[in-house]
């Protein structure tokens, strides 16, 4: 951080205002004052003046102190002023009659100034309601080069040292763009259950001065989009191999956790190269799922532009109309190829990705907006599918302009000008098997071990990239058979995000990867006996788009999450009204 402020949390107020603090700031005769009997009370009290800031005035003397009548404490004392009165209102700061004269100017900073001793300090899962005049402790980053902007900021929090966090400004009230208090309170609690070290979580949030504003997890320095093109220089430092490495186990990272979303009903609904956010360690991770991402506020006040990269990553049920012949079809085991929409060579270098029927991919049934029967989990695969191609892509050194391009190939024509060529992978899917041909070929050339997970990955892909949504593999299937090539293929003994969420249990020592005939074969194991096999390898059943929403609310209807920031009348205003994340509609304080 550029500037780091000095904030006044109780354990360092009980430990600055010392006796020889107090000495300090004041004149030998006003010291042995300090001893003295209190000078209210008729003889009823034994306490002395020193007793009193000791127990009970330690923020009003660093106020005092601040301004420089440190002096004024005996006053004050005499008037039987202690903490317990902060915040003191402006109108009555007169009242301490710290100046000869009515100086308002001298008001308004002993206003101001008690704020800095009445820091109500932002925890994980709280939502913290502040006054506008109130401080919020937390240091944010302005180093020169960093691309901030009035809505994303980096920040750091004095009670979380050495942790960086991600701010966003959310707009909030009336009006088209903004979220309303209810819909805001509403993200928030839909946030804070989900957590992941590989997706930019909810850490907590606040109002303060007619903004609410959220703290993610995760501040990100680059994207999978600006790599595509610049390779930063914390990957371009590491050796060659311990790069290859790295970029195989970040496909493994990102299915994993989407087995985490999609374990809990969730999806994510938005994976592109511009989503797939990393730091300057290394560590790759999703964007957050809620309408309170970067882009959703960069995106509200204008919704009619057309996002060309959602479009190109896009599954195709999202801008065709689904064939009614599969519209109603469970998803299914799709890792064992079938000879018709499966098969390949016995070296593994030619692809076929699964088109279903001919009416699903029917140009004349696009729509100009998605169709509101899909899949969100389904989606997702496809969409990952492309982002790991890309991945794939820049292991084997391929420029992701040269594939657009080449997936862009069938709709050039002769002539100049014309309208933006559609490189998107859903319409141009041969394309893009010829593409993954040519990676896996070039792929068999290599020496590095790394290189032998690269063709049967890609097989993978193309059935993530099945034009029917239903004959895509869960994000359950998809992990199984990344761990086995990274492990097997790649001789990667431990790669990173081994996890088992819920009850699965994914039983690698079932998986079988290799050929069989012409074809690559990605099957489980078969097992002899009477041994029932296990259900936990069977497909998981996504939860319906209507299920999805019911599970993600956390706080039940919108009026019982406004519950979760009520006022509390009966604490004391300078208290933190700190709300959280337990989902109780009570609010608790934070003492000072």
């Amino acid at each position: 951080m550029s500037t780091v402020a000095m904030w006044w949390d109780p354990s360092r107020i009980e430990a600055t205002v010392t006796r020889q603090f107090v000495c300090s700031q004041l004149l030998p005769d006003e010291i042995k004052r300090l001893d003295l009997p209190l000078g209210f009370g008729d003889g009823l009290t034994d306490g002395t003046y020193w007793e009193w800031i000791d127990k009970k005035a330690k923020r009003i003397f660093l106020i005092l102190s601040d301004l420089g009548v440190p002096d004024q404490i005996f006053g004050l004392i005499d008037d039987s002023w202690d903490d317990d009165d902060l915040p003191i209102p402006l109108d009555q700061i007169e009242r301490l009659a710290l100046t000869p004269t009515r100086d308002d100017k001298f008001d308004k900073r002993f206003y101001a100034r008690q704020f800095h001793y009445l820091l109500k300090f932002v925890e994980k899962g709280d939502h913290v309601v502040y006054d506008d005049p109130e401080v919020v402790p937390l240091n944010v980053d302005k180093r020169p080069g960093l691309n901030l902007n009035s809505a994303v900021d980096r920040v750091e929090l004095p009670n979380r040292p050495g942790e960086v966090f991600s701010r966003r400004r959310i707009p909030v009230g009336p009006g088209p763009g903004y979220l309303t208090g209810e819909e805001f309170i509403y993200e928030i609690n839909k946030a804070r259950n989900i957590e992941n070290v590989h997706l930019a979580s909810f850490f907590a949030s606040y109002t303060h001065q007619g903004f609410a504003y959220v703290l993610f997890t995760l501040p990100s320095d680059f994207n999978l989009k600006s790599l595509l093109v610049t390779m930063p220089s914390s990957l371009k430092s590491l050796a060659k191999q311990d790069r290859r490495r790295l970029l195989m186990n970040w496909i493994h990272c990102l299915v994993d956790s989407l087995c985490y979303l999609h374990n809990r009903g969730l999806s994510h609904g938005n994976i592109k190269p511009s989503t797939i956010l990393f730091n300057s360690d290394n560590h790759i991770f999703y964007s957050d799922i809620t309408r309170l991402s970067v882009e959703a506020i960069a995106n509200s006040s204008d919704k009619s532009t057309f996002d060309k990269e959602s479009y190109d990553y896009a599954a195709p049920e999202q801008w065709y109309r689904p064939s009614t012949s599969h519209s109603n079809v469970h998803r299914k085991s799709t890792l064992i190829p079938s000879s018709a929409s499966a098969s390949t060579s016995s070296d593994n270098s030619s692809f076929s990705i699964s088109r279903g029927g001919s009416e699903s991919v029917n140009p004349a049934s696009m729509l100009h907006s998605p169709t509101p029967a899909l899949n969100p989990q389904a989606v997702d695969i496809f969409s990952l599918g492309c982002v790991i191609l890309e991945l794939l892509s820049f292991l084997m050194k391929r420029q992701t302009r040269n594939f657009a391009s080449h997936r862009a190939a069938k709709h050039k024509l002769a002539g100049r000008g014309g309208a933006v060529l559609d490189s998107s992978f859903h319409k141009n899917i041969g394309q893009v098997e010829t593409w993954m041909a040519g990676l896996a070929k070039e792929a068999s050339k290599k020496d590095d071990q790394v290189f032998r997970g690269v063709a049967p990955m890609l097989q993978v892909v193309s059935r993530m990239l099945s034009v029917v949504p239903h004959e895509r593999p869960t994000a359950q299937e998809v992990e199984q058979c990344t761990y086995r090539i990274l492990t097997e293929n790649c001789q990667i003994a431990e790669p990173h995000c081994v996890h088992q969420y819920g009850s699965w249990d994914f039983g690698f020592s079932n998986l079988n990867i290799g050929r069989e005939g012409d074809g690559f074969n990605i099957s489980t194991k078969r097992q002899s006996g009477s041994v029932r096999p296990s259900s936990r390898l069977t497909s998981y059943r996504p939860l319906s788009s209507s299920s999805i929403q019911e599970r993600d609310m956390a706080g039940g209807s919108s009026s019982q999450a406004m519950q979760n920031v009520r006022m509390n009348n009966k604490v004391r205003n300078w208290q933190a009204h700190i709300y959280s994340g337990n989902n109780d509609s009570s609010p608790r304080t934070n003492s000072m």
